[in-house]
């Protein structure tokens, strides 16, 4: 028995054979051509084909992983479809009388250095992605399939990485599970991985060795563990578990329209985080009590151009209306950072974690801000509307935002559109200084929620997308629990509510320690809803409030 120790990137445990996926080296020779002309036509061609292909693929992860999760492969069609590359290509292939397939290499080669050396781990990000959209030039120029994934018979997945167009076009009813000794958990597989809901494990080195192909396999997506050619007493142990998870999911299912409250009578909220329309479907389906948390940008995400009020209005009166008169907390434009559209032309930034991104964006651009509180403000008169402010650091911030949120009330009585005036009004607590002044907010907003995924990169001062610091960053750093504790502490004092809605909502080793703080609500991803409950109705505050606080001292 071979054991290989990676990291889980979604639960669950997998047996079965392993299926290893070993890419095929797209050899490139460089050639010299007679007729560069021709050579362009068949770069063109093949980008033709490549562009049709994301079309489809785009399509195809809708329907599996809804829109924003799908959002990738339009980003690869801009990609394709960017000046400079294109450019690069023929004009290598003018200048140097070569091959479409030489020049396609060569500046993939080139704008992937250029990408891996920039700081900011988005654009880092970007360099696999001019390698994928390249790799698929390449094969459609060679007459290659493209490097498919083909099962037949219900097998685990192995290879070095998988591209998200890869994952979305594995038969999930072939697929039991996938390890990768490469990728990240914030990565657009491992995001898809989780949204499929197949057991997934990253950087299990070793497991790409041609001798495991055609094993049995295990992998235990709980422990981040991979067990190759188990022994009798491993694969007894895992099927056991195995069961006994199957039969956990039927009783959480009996959970759905159950009251989240504890043994103690503790009650509780228990939201969704969504990404856009189509995410309602599955908030719906796991029974969240409404939306904690829906990410506006990434309508802007999947624009090639800023959203205009009508776009923004009708989604967000969709989610209004299908969520039924539940709250749905929508946060503003959290663009920048990790997070980019090219038509905002932001600055290149040497920190952009640290510069114009979120509330700071839409305070220096208050058109466009003004034009997204329009769109939220017509869609409150369509159900529970609250409206949430991402990164603040300071009250003058909120002074700021209400002024803007004034003149767009004025606006829309002056022309008669209906909206709510009591919207809640909410900020993101996820930098220290909006902890530290959180006595003074409470006194300005409805409500706090706790990003607890910036929070702990900005207390620890670690960039959460570098995966070379990934031992040094800690979401259970009692400094990171303080600060929770501390704004829990002030908004209640002034009799608001409190939420999280980043990773650490749903980590049940902290369910206790949120409950014993008195967090009013939990939003996590629509899968954990249920197994959050199942803990939330196990657990008598009253009696681990001691043990749970022993976190913050």
């Amino acid at each position: 028995m071979q054991t290989i120790q990676g990291k889980s990137v979604f639960g669950g445990i997998a047996i079965g054979k392993l299926s290893l996926h070993q890419k095929g080296k797209n050899v490139i020779k460089r050639l010299r051509v007679e007729d560069a002309a021709a050579q362009v036509q068949r770069f063109e061609a093949a980008r033709a084909a490549a562009l049709g292909q994301l079309a489809q693929l785009y399509e195809t992860a809708k329907q599996e992983v809804g829109e924003a999760n799908a959002a990738i492969f339009e980003i690869h069609q801009m990609m394709l479809n960017d000046p400079d590359y294109c450019e690069s290509i023929t004009n290598i292939i003018q200048t140097q009388n070569v091959n479409a397939e030489y020049a396609v290499g060569t500046t993939a080669d080139n704008f992937a250095q250029m990408f891996s050396a920039m700081d900011d781990a988005y654009m880092q990000g970007r360099a696999a992605d001019v390698k994928d959209i390249s790799d698929r030039l390449l094969s459609i120029l060679s007459g290659a399939d493209g490097g498919a994934v083909e099962l037949t018979e219900p097998s685990i997945v192995a290879a070095g990485d998988l591209a998200p167009s890869e994952t979305v076009q594995l038969d999930k009813s072939m697929v039991l599970g996938f390890v990768t000794e490469l990728g990240s958990a914030n990565s657009h597989t491992a995001i898809l991985a989780r949204t499929m809901n197949i057991p997934a494990i990253i950087l299990a080195a070793g497991i790409t060795n041609p001798s495991f192909d055609g094993q049995l396999c295990i992998i235990d997506g709980f422990r981040g563990v991979v067990y190759v050619d188990p022994d009798e007493k491993t694969l007894a142990d895992c099927r056991r578990r195995q069961e006994e998870e199957a039969q956990r999911q039927k009783l959480l299912e009996s959970l759905k329209g159950q009251d989240n409250v504890t043994l103690d009578g503790q009650h509780i909220h228990i939201y969704a985080n969504i990404g856009d329309v189509k995410d309602t479907g599955a908030a719906l389906q796991y029974d969240a009590g409404g939306i904690g948390l829906m990410r506006s940008e990434f309508l802007y995400l999947e624009q090639r151009d800023y959203p205009d009020e009508e776009l923004q209005f009708h989604a967000y009166r969709t989610v209004a209306q299908n969520m039924a008169g539940k709250r749905v907390i929508i946060r503003t434009l959290d663009i920048g950072a990790d997070k980019q559209a090219d038509y905002f032309h932001l600055p290149h930034e040497e920190n952009p974690a640290l510069g114009c991104r979120a509330i700071r964006l839409c305070l220096t651009r208050p058109e466009l801000f003004k034009t997204q509180l329009r769109a939220l403000y017509r869609a409150s008169a369509y159900g529970k509307i609250a409206i949430m402010f991402p990164m603040i650091t300071s009250v003058g911030e909120v002074l700021e935002i209400k002024k803007l949120i004034h003149a767009v009330q004025t606006e829309l009585k002056a022309q008669d559109i209906p909206f709510r005036d009591d919207v809640e009004l909410g900020v993101m607590i996820e930098t220290p200084a909006s902890v530290l002044v959180s006595d003074r907010l409470a006194k300005e907003v409805d409500f706090f929620s706790v990003g607890t995924n910036d929070l702990t990169q900005y207390t620890l001062a670690i960039d959460r997308q570098n995966q070379s610091l990934e031992r040094f960053y800690d979401p259970h750093h009692p400094a990171v629990l303080r600060m929770i504790g501390m704004a829990a502490e002030n908004a209640h004092r002034e009799g608001k509510w409190i939420g999280i809605c980043g990773e650490l909502g749903a980590d049940p080793a902290l369910t206790e320690t949120f409950l014993a703080m008195g967090i009013d609500e939990l939003s996590v991803s629509p899968a954990c809803i249920l197994r959050l409950r199942e803990k939330v109705r196990s657990t008598n505050v009253a009696a681990v409030r001691e043990q749970a606080l022993k976190l913050l001292k």
